[in-house]
């Protein structure tokens, strides 16, 4: 499989961290530990879904939509990626994501991984946001976000226009640009100490 493969290959550059974000001490917790942080941020400045490119590059786009459970008796994170975004690129090469929960502070630096592509420029620095290995996937963590998971996919789907409902084509996708489902076996979940008093 093509993702498995790239996953044991891929070459990832080196990153200078920055003092005080790659200080964040994180421990591993239930996936549901933090559910209603994790919706409170998705649905008010979003989640951040991160992963590499074919050259090691690290990229994240900001998600307004993401849903945690269980699948085939399997922790599950699922993300939607249209074709379009750069993102897609990089989960298609790498086979894995993290998405990463930002406090609010970072709202500015959602907005601009949501409207930017880092295609051609580095949004992560336009953004200040940093960048860790995560530990289980080869894939980047944002460092000053206090909870994390860490995902590889194990399936995805695209998007049935014909088993679409008219409501919601019409909403989302005027332009026909239909997503692709990530199922991404959560294989790691990671919190700051301090993830409570960040996320509220």
């Amino acid at each position: 499989m093509k993702y498995k493969e790239y996953n044991n290959k891929i070459q990832l550059r080196q990153v200078e961290f920055v003092k005080g974000a790659r200080d964040m001490e994180r421990r591993e917790i239930d996936y549901f530990e933090y559910y209603p942080q994790m919706i409170k941020a998705l649905t008010s400045h979003g989640l951040l879904l991160a992963a590499y490119d074919k050259t090691g590059k690290a990229n994240a786009m900001t998600i307004g939509w993401c849903t945690l459970g269980v699948v085939w008796s399997r922790p599950m994170c699922i993300v939607l990626v249209r074709p379009s975004r750069y993102t897609y690129q990089c989960i298609e090469h790498s086979g894995c994501f993290t998405v990463n929960v930002p406090p609010a502070s970072l709202a500015k630096a959602c907005e601009i991984c949501g409207t930017k592509s880092g295609r051609d420029y580095d949004k992560l620095a336009d953004a200040g946001l940093e960048i860790e290995q995560a530990r289980t996937v080869k894939a980047p963590i944002i460092a000053q976000c206090p909870l994390v998971y860490e995902c590889t996919v194990v399936h995805h789907n695209d998007v049935i226009p014909a088993e679409l409902t008219e409501e919601i084509a019409r909403e989302y996708y005027p332009r026909g640009d239909y997503h692709r489902g990530y199922f991404g076996k959560i294989l790691s979940t990671l919190a700051a100490d301090d993830v409570q008093k960040l996320l509220g």
